[in-house]
């Protein structure tokens, strides 16, 4: 135990100091209030690359692998022994309301229980329903259809505490299938086209388009929460070779030279030879 004054001699002794320094790392390795994870339909939970958190201790800050037509989800695990509330921002839209979001206390938000884990697949439309989230070139986006492009490729969370226990609160609970995660305020995200026409110029940057409506029940529930976030997350979601140019991803031996997928390329004619045998 960390709290017995107790030190055997000896090798003893020094094994279980490893032992306590592995502990440590443990906890703070899971020192966040929340954690914060990408989850494709296809590839299942992303790596995250970290980042500097520019003398933030409240932020932390991550690169994440985009693959431009995947579906994704946002999965968030309250770490934290009381109820929290998060909001959530994609591209700089609240993915409740759909409106710029500047991550304050006043949004449109959504409720964890203690210790429990949600994922968030989309823009809420409905009530019970939202429009999938899916990686795509900015041209395509869902901020860009409203003429936003100032978070571009940026996934946000704001982590609120909650203030005190309100008086009246309904019951959490959750409708017949519905995923975990509670959803704050009443109005439904603004109507928005059903979908985007891409640019035809291919972009290095990435965005999440507006895809399919999907089934996803909510609830209401009371939540006040405190003035300042405690903690937030930023995640910048780039494709691969943005990624690979700015070091993130150590891509030099990325390729196999014995094993390339790539079979447009063919042996050139020697010097001097053109087709025909001329």
């Amino acid at each position: 135990m960390i709290g017995n004054r107790f030190r055997p001699a000896g090798r003893r002794s020094g094994f279980l100091a490893v032992l306590l320094l592995v502990a440590l790392s443990a906890a703070s390795a899971s020192a966040a209030m929340v954690d914060v994870d990408v989850v494709s339909d296809a590839r299942g939970t992303l790596p995250l690359y970290r980042a500097g958190s520019r003398a933030r201790a409240d932020s932390h800050r991550s690169y994440v692998e985009a693959r431009k037509g995947e579906r994704y989800g946002i999965r968030i695990r309250n770490n934290s022994g009381g109820r929290i509330a998060v909001v959530v921002a994609v591209d700089g839209r609240n993915i409740i309301s759909g409106t710029m979001s500047h991550l304050r206390g006043d949004e449109r938000m959504y409720v964890l229980s203690p210790y429990e884990a949600a994922t968030y697949e989309g823009w809420r439309t409905e009530r019970d329903t939202v429009n999938r989230f899916y990686f795509t070139e900015p041209g395509d986006s869902y901020a860009a259809a409203f003429g936003d492009r100032s978070a571009m490729g940026v996934i946000a969370v704001a982590v609120y505490r909650e203030a005190e226990a309100p008086r009246a609160t309904l019951r959490d609970r959750e409708a017949p299938g519905a995923r975990p995660g509670n959803e704050k305020g009443a109005d439904a995200a603004p109507a928005a086209p059903r979908s985007f026409a891409p640019e035809k110029k291919s972009e290095s940057a990435a965005g999440t388009g507006f895809g399919e409506e999907t089934d996803s029940p909510s609830i209401k529930v009371a939540f006040r929460p405190e003035p300042r976030a405690a903690e937030r997350h930023f995640l910048k979601y780039e494709w691969r070779d943005t990624l690979c140019r700015k070091g993130i991803i150590d891509c030099r031996w990325s390729r196999n030279r014995f094993w390339d997928d790539d079979d447009g390329d063919y042996a050139p004619y020697p010097p001097g030879r053109r087709r025909g045998g001329e």
